[in-house]
């Protein structure tokens, strides 16, 4: 039993942020609690140089009984969610400073993103389960940390959602042991061919339910608009991202580590869902004119094309890298656009973005970047994200699927110029007020996000051999 605690640095250091930042905060006055999100800050860097040091010495391995696997895409996942977790925490600084419950923020932060993490290399459908937990729990108070009525709506439906779906999840969980005799995908793959089919399909649909809650993805989406339209933007721009970091890496992993020879049409199922969900995410944002719920809708589009990894992750070795590359764009320009949404807290709908381009050009080059990069136009990231998971969708043969996908793609510019066309449009002065700035560190997000977001699409040859690798079993 290999109990090597080091391979878990970037998850101990989030841990210990957590504990020290709350008990921290307990002492500190209220104009020093900012010295938690520093703490929370060093935390994430400190994880980020820990899985560096891993990728450079190649030191991949399955800890705990294998219940832990660290490999390829657990190391990217790491990188995605703790680099997407520093922008969070930049982006958030107006917004709570000062605030009284300031530390419970960044503790809250920690420990749902401490979620993720797990989530991202569970190899183990009891750790699956626990990841599930402790990733949603937090996330469901982040969502009404404001405890005005809409966020308190908000988090109502968050919860119910997820409450719902986590024990569909845990019925599953039992149903594969019953089918199995274990937890364990390495038990799992070679026990579930021989295992009743109906056992084995029921079982398998019911854990996928809470992954695709976490991925905010049909039929587990009707939560997405509301939360994020409903909470601040930075905690929006929280539960539009990283969850999906560690629900769809804990998807992939799981049918392609648990489930890759038995007798149910599971690449199907999630080829149907992926349509679905790129279908419905653009048709709903077509009339929107909130801006939050625009967002909102596109992220459920965008779920849609990385189901397509998903649906083809035994059938190509593309899926992986396609997968974990597009997540990587993904994340940088969702956090983009939501940065500026968070710098402009007076602009609310898309009207309000009238005249941006005159009167704060920086942040319209933002909106614009990351706007057109959600399409994928050349040369941001998320255009090298979608040729590949299109590429993996037509090798692992889905080209119906994979049509579709660029046929939504072309559909969703219309909404994403619905909002781009005002920031270029000019306006009388009374539209000032809208334009109001919140402070430095969320426009310094913002011009991050995207410039992450056109790196990864110029540097892609030397990022893409980093999501290449074999998982453990």
């Amino acid at each position: 039993m290999n109990e090597n605690l080091a391979a878990l640095l970037p998850e101990l250091a989030l841990a210990a942020a957590a504990v020290l930042g709350l008990l921290a905060g307990s002492w500190l006055p209220r104009r020093r609690q900012w010295a938690v999100a520093v703490l929370a800050a060093a935390a994430c860097a400190a994880g980020l140089t820990a899985t560096a040091v891993t990728m450079a010495t190649d030191s991949r391995q399955t800890v705990f009984s294998h219940a832990f696997a660290v490999d390829t895409a657990t190391n990217a996942g790491r990188l995605i969610v703790l680099g997407a977790l520093l922008l969070v925490i930049a982006m958030s600084v107006e917004t709570v400073r000062g605030h009284r419950r300031e530390t419970e923020y960044w503790v809250l932060l920690l420990l749902t993103g401490l979620g993720t993490l797990a989530l991202t290399g569970a190899n183990d459908l009891l750790t699956l389960f626990a990841a599930y937990l402790l990733a949603s729990v937090p996330a469901y108070a982040l969502a009404a940390f404001a405890k005005d009525a809409r966020g308190t709506e908000a988090a109502l439906k968050y919860y119910l959602m997820g409450a719902l779906t986590g024990t569909v999840m845990l019925a599953g969980t039992a149903l594969l042991h019953g089918a199995g005799h274990a937890t364990l995908y390495r038990a799992l793959r070679t026990a579930l061919p021989q295992a009743p089919y109906g056992l084995v399909a029921v079982g398998l649909v019911a854990v996928l339910a809470g992954l695709l809650f976490k991925a905010g993805a049909v039929p587990a989406h009707f939560w997405v608009p509301d939360v994020t339209d409903g909470t601040p933007s930075p905690v929006a721009a929280y539960v539009t991202t990283l969850p999906k970091i560690g629900g769809l890496i804990a998807g992939y992993r799981l049918l392609h580590q648990a489930l890759p020879e038995t007798d149910v049409n599971w690449p199907l199922l999630l080829a149907v869902l992926a349509a679905v969900t790129m279908t419905l995410g653009n048709l709903a944002a077509f009339f929107q004119t909130s801006v939050k719920r625009l967002l909102a809708y596109s992220t459920i589009s965008q779920v849609g094309y990385l189901l397509m990894a998903l649906a083809v992750a035994t059938r190509t070795d593309l899926a992986q890298p396609a997968l974990l590359y597009y997540l990587a764009a993904y994340a940088a320009t969702n956090l983009g656009a939501f940065a500026v949404v968070t710098e402009l807290p007076a602009a609310r709908t898309l009207d309000d973005y009238r005249g941006l381009a005159r009167r704060r050009p920086g942040l319209a080059a933002v909106l614009v970047v990351c706007l057109l990069g959600m399409v994928g136009t050349p040369p941001t990231g998320v255009f090298l994200g979608k040729l590949q998971v299109f590429s993996a969708a037509v090798d692992g043969g889905y080209s119906w699927l994979a049509a579709l996908a660029v046929a939504n793609t072309v559909a969703s510019l219309f909404y994403y110029l619905r909002w781009l066309s005002p920031v270029f449009t000019t306006t009388d002065a009374a539209a000032a007020d809208t334009h109001a700035v919140l402070g430095r560190w969320a426009a310094a997000t913002a011009g991050t996000a995207a410039a992450v977001s056109l790196l990864l699409g110029l540097a892609a040859g030397a990022v893409l051999p980093f999501a290449t690798g074999s998982l453990l079993p």
